[in-house]
């Protein structure tokens, strides 16, 4: 999916919250609204989306079941009207949710936060066990399903004493498809220095930038980087100071926000 020399945008769409919180608004809704944003992707000529429960506050390391039901029926009507790779990507850090959900509903790949790190969260201490992450997918023969994994990944504080590099270079030796490299928060982009190392260290390794990419910094990015994933600079109106995301999961992406990162890139 990663081709070398082929710049890749992966579209992050984000759910409400799901069933069991309080704000969960309903599938009718949630669905009508993620197939919005699903056409906006698509139609500006997205290479693939990735499914996130983003907005499921507070977070846990592992979701329960009724959000995992929830979300499990979500990705699989999404899948069914998608024309592009889909992804999954269960916060906090639950890959077993993730890959049985993908594995279940044909997805593509999934996205880890914490696969070799340890790190400090405001939800708790989260420690990345790739051996189990490994033996999970072949347990229920998801093989076929790419791992994508953040190394010091944003919205946490390192605990694991390992350089970027380090991480970098452990992950990839304990199975990880790409590494997915963000800035501190929401809306952060990459450290260029952060970038240039790690691609320094990996050779030709897929990169995946996932954090704060916008039409104004995807072709430094993309200098570094095989793919980016990208949703809060494409979500339509202003950045909301009461929102830990900065924008809400009622604000839809503009197709004409991701047509103008797709001709950033040409």
């Amino acid at each position: 999916m990663l081709e070398k020399n082929k710049k890749i945008l992966i579209g992050a769409l984000h759910l409400p919250p799901l069933l069991g919180y309080v704000d969960f608004p309903g599938f009718e809704i949630v669905l009508a609204n993620a197939k919005k944003d699903l056409v906006a992707f698509q139609d500006a000529g997205f290479d693939a989306i990735i499914i996130e429960n983003n907005y499921d506050n507070p977070h846990s390391e592992n979701i329960d079941s009724s959000a995992s039901v929830a979300m499990a029926i979500l990705c699989y009507q999404i899948k069914q009207n998608a024309k592009i790779p889909v992804g999954i990507s269960v916060l906090w850090n639950d890959y077993k949710a993730a890959l049985s959900i993908a594995k279940a509903v044909g997805a593509d790949f999934i996205r880890i936060p914490v696969f070799v790190d340890t790190v400090k969260t405001s939800y708790g201490i989260v420690k990345g066990n790739p051996k189990k992450v490994i033996n999970f997918r072949k347990s229920i023969h998801a093989e076929n399903v790419l791992i994508f994994t953040d190394i010091h990944v944003k919205h946490a504080k390192l605990l694991s004493k390992n350089s970027l590099i380090k991480s970098a270079l452990l992950a990839i030796k304990n199975g990880s498809d790409g590494l997915i490299i963000t800035g501190k928060w929401t809306g952060d982009e990459p450290s260029v220095d952060d970038l240039h190392l790690v691609r320094e260290a990996v050779g030709d390794f897929p990169i995946i930038a996932g954090s704060g990419v916008d039409v104004k910094n995807i072709k430094k990015i993309f200098s570094f980087t095989n793919a980016c994933i990208v949703s809060t600079s494409l979500k339509e109106g202003q950045i909301k100071n009461t929102e830990i995301n900065l924008k809400g999961y009622s604000q839809r992406i503009s197709i004409k926000k991701c047509r103008e990162l797709v001709t950033a890139i040409k």
